[in-house]
């Protein structure tokens, strides 16, 4: 990959390490896998099947709010120094199409990396690159306490 952005990591980024992070967590139950990065983006994929669709066959919206959220979420922490770490403060999401089966890709990339809060934008797709849905999710960055002791 020739890319010539800085690449925003602050940790070392590995997929096997981040799909281990999944392991008995909601991201797991719904199969969820990172499956791709780049300098300042973080992919993952989602079955659409019986374990993420809403009760009239579709994919649930929460579902797709779910793997915005993960990618955004681990993104983030990935993004700043080991002195901080990331929480969640918002997520909106807009679904724009239906999908019954397959599997579904976010990417999530910042728009705003900033020292008190991040902003992130995550596209879902399908297997034909339509757009799914969008969501943004602002994390605010917090500082790890210290012990005094």
């Amino acid at each position: 990959m020739s890319d010539d952005r800085q690449a925003i990591w602050q940790q070392p980024l590995s997929l096997a390490q981040l799909n281990a992070t999944s392991a008995n967590t909601l991201m797991a139950h719904l199969g969820i896998s990172y499956s791709d990065f780049g300098p300042d983006w973080l992919e993952a994929t989602m079955p659409v099947d019986a374990r993420t669709h809403q009760p009239f066959g579709m994919l649930h919206g929460g579902a797709s709010v779910v793997l915005a959220e993960s990618l955004g979420s681990v993104a983030a922490n990935m993004s700043v120094g080991s002195d901080s770490y990331c929480v969640g403060l918002e997520i909106n999401a807009n679904h724009l199409r239906a999908k019954r089966e397959g599997v579904v890709t976010g990417r999530c990339s910042p728009l705003h990396l900033g020292a008190t809060t991040q902003v992130w934008q995550i596209e879902i797709r399908d297997e034909r690159a339509r757009l799914l849905c969008i969501s943004r999710l602002t994390v605010a960055v917090l500082k790890h306490k210290r012990d005094k002791g």
